[in-house]
């Protein structure tokens, strides 16, 4: 195990389960993560190889006797009817009879209706009424003469959920971690590999989380197929429930006008919409109504009396588009239904998560290691529900007070959310709430300016927060600085002439180039060498060696590459396409030195020197003669580039500038093209030497 492994299971006993168990036990058994975890839990919580092994057994053992399989469920019935009682797992509902008075449940494998229950069972458990839960239950069978009477009767029935958690306790573990430590078990729980995703790609993936932190918190992912985004709401907890888009209806939802029964919002704390995009389809427009009504006010009425709920909104769907497409020619809704795609239901959504930046889930992005049980996660943060962890940030930052109430709700809201998943004992500092809080006012602000696209009556709002010093700091979403030139373009505008003004575009642009007053960009059609200071958002796309240095390097004979982090395969690889770079932007009769100062690496420096002497070979005949040499003093920190035109450029983080591609198998086009790789964080900087 790895040393997070051990200290999870030193701190969290009993409450854990090693993620990659789940697919050993599954099989073909159609059931909800939960449900196996639940079971794993009971059985393999615990470190011992041979207790594992052994756990194993017995939850395939339990699946295999009592889970019911739909195309078993006659032999099922009739082992009920020769044992007179039986154990089965499977999804069941309840509804009432009015004509018998009775409570009846239907089985959904086991294809058994009007099963007698009773009250105190329905009392119970509630959402029994409401959809199908999972649970363990004992069913018997017993023939009666009267031929409206059911030979089945459930004797007992257990939701497959923890009964109760201890939340003092969970806080006190918590503290036991590094807030980094924290967000990769995190990662973990929810079955994938840490080392897989990047800082900004983490957050991301608990951001929905969120929803089942916070009561009434709206949010909307789209983006491209196959990047999970509706795994959270259908397998994560049993608090959530999962729900076609448009096989929804008022009484289903909201309120049985007929009965008086409340609807889904009434009895889960998430109710997520899958598949919720689709320009060709249509809802129902008292639907709509009520939705709104409900995402501001947290209530909604068939009649005269309104009714408060506290479930939140997920809505998930697949864009048609990529992100410049939809940022050129409608908006990052387009892909929206007609009725959804609307300036008062999107301005009711607290945040909108960017799909595009959630990489398509592969094999290799699930963990081993281990993680909380789904259902124990699920438990504490349903309990968080109650807190409210909203003023928190009040303490280190101001938001502006030039936004809007409802801007300013949603900011917090996500806030709380993201304190109470990953600091919930508190003890963040200024640095934790300010990366929060950036991607908090990023999410609201995605919102915002799409709003402005489609309805230019709603106002530009400048999304600031300042510090202590007082000094403000203006927030930008990673497609603004990745597409300045679409994201900026007016409602009213005229595409020709959008088209005009943005031909030959072809520069990085950085946040503080952006224009404050959100007017088109027009750009030359060719970068100039210019000094400046940049910085760049982790995850965003569209930057390559060739537009971040190619200007500051023509012309040049000499070129001196100073970064002692050329180490590892990855690394040097980065190199060699540096130098790839400079040959092709070199005319073929120039000769050109590239130098390289470095580190060695202590751990292999043989294969180190194998790997940059192989660059030095691959360069004969190319016009680049390529040498490297080992630091001499070996405390070398400094990464910049120097050219003998008189250029400087730093950079903080070398040339490791890409997040580390994780596919092994098959095709990526961000291994073959830069521009379609996702950036770590970082700055750079041009200084013209004398």
């Amino acid at each position: 195990m790895s040393v997070l492994d051990d200290k999870i299971n030193e701190h969290f006993a009993g409450y854990v389960v090693r993620k990659d168990l789940v697919k050993a036990v599954k099989g073909n058994a159609i059931v909800p993560t939960y449900v196996l975890e639940y079971l794993l839990g009971q059985y393999c919580a615990t470190d011992d190889e041979t207790s594992i092994e052994s756990g194993i057994e017995t939850v395939k053992e339990i699946l295999r006797k009592h889970y019911v399989h739909r195309s078993e469920a006659g032999l099922i019935q009739s082992t009920i009817k020769e044992k007179g009682r039986y154990k089965v797992i499977d999804q069941i509902s309840v509804s009432l009879n009015e004509k018998t008075d009775s409570y009846e449940a239907t089985f959904d494998n086991l294809g058994i209706k009007k099963v007698a229950v009773d009250s105190g069972t329905v009392k119970a458990h509630p959402k029994l009424l409401v959809t199908g839960v999972w649970c363990i239950a004992d069913v018997q069978y017993e023939f009666s003469e009267e031929a409206r009477t059911s030979p089945w009767v459930l004797e007992t029935i257990k939701p497959i959920q923890i009964a109760k958690v201890d939340y003092e306790g969970y806080k006190e573990a918590r503290e036991q971690f590094t807030k980094d430590e924290w967000i990769d078990l995190l990662m973990q729980s929810i079955g994938f590999d840490p080392a897989a995703f990047g800082r900004r790609s983490k957050l991301l993936q608990l951001m929905r989380l969120i929803p089942f932190v916070e009561r009434n918190y709206n949010i909307i992912e789209l983006g491209p197929k196959g990047t999970g985004k509706s795994h959270i709401y259908s397998e994560f907890s049993p608090h959530g429930q999962l729900i076609s888009g448009g096989e929804v209806s008022i009484p289903k939802l909201f309120v049985n006008n007929s009965n008086g029964r409340i609807g889904l919002v009434g009895y889960w704390d998430v109710v997520a919409f899958d598949e919720f995009a689709g320009r060709e389809k249509t809802a129902n427009k008292a639907l709509v109504d009520i939705m709104k009504n409900y995402m501001a006010n947290k209530t909604f009425s068939r009649g005269i009396n309104p009714m408060g709920a506290e479930a939140s909104f997920a809505f998930v769907g697949n864009t048609d588009h990529n992100v410049p497409y939809m940022l050129k020619n409608s908006d990052l809704f387009e892909a929206l239904p007609p009725q959804f795609h609307d300036s008062a239901f999107i301005d009711r959504l607290h945040a909108y998560l960017p799909g595009w930046e959630i990489d398509v889930i592969r094999g290799e992005m699930f963990t081993d290691g281990y993680g909380f049980i789904v259902d124990y996660l699920a438990e504490i943060l349903r309990h968080l529900r109650q807190e409210d962890f909203s003023n928190r940030p009040d303490l280190h930052f101001k938001v502006s007070e030039k936004i809007s109430t409802r801007d300013r709700d949603a900011i917090y809201k996500t806030m709380s959310g993201f304190l109470k998943v990953i600091f919930p004992a508190g003890g963040e500092t200024a640095e934790d709430v300010e990366e929060l809080l950036q991607l908090a006012l990023e999410s609201r602000k995605r919102v915002k300016d799409q709003l402005f696209r489609i309805d230019a009556t709603y106002p530009e709002v400048d999304f600031y927060y300042s510090g202590s010093d007082g000094e403000k700091r203006r927030v930008q979403t990673v497609e603004e600085q990745e597409f300045p030139q679409f994201y900026y373009l007016k409602p009213a505008s005229d595409p020709k002439q959008q088209d005009q003004s943005n031909d030959g575009a072809d520069v990085v642009i950085d946040a503080e180039q952006a224009p404050s007053d959100a007017t088109p960009v027009s750009k030359p059609a060719k970068r100039l060498a210019e000094e400046g200071h940049h910085v760049f958002s982790e995850n965003r796309k569209g930057v390559s060696y060739d537009k971040l240095f190619g200007p500051y390097l023509d012309g040049a004979s000499r070129i001196v590459v100073t970064d002692p982090y050329i180490r590892y395969f990855y690394q040097i690889k980065n190199m060699m396409e540096f130098v790839e770079m400079v040959i092709q932007r070199k005319a073929p009769e120039d000769q050109v030195a590239i130098h390289l100062v470095t580190g060695p690496d202590d751990g292999n420096v043989q294969k180190q020197r194998e790997l940059l002497e192989s660059i030095t070979e691959a360069c004969t005949g190319s016009g680049v003669d390529f040498t490297w040499a080992f630091d001499g003093s070996g405390t070398a920190h400094s990464r910049d580039i120097v050219t003998d035109t008189g250029w400087k450029i730093v950079l903080d983080r070398g040339l490791d500038i890409f997040q580390a591609p994780m596919r092994r198998e098959g095709f990526s086009l961000g291994d073959r093209l830069q521009e379609h790789r996702m950036l770590k964080n970082f700055y750079v900087t041009y200084v013209r030497q004398a």
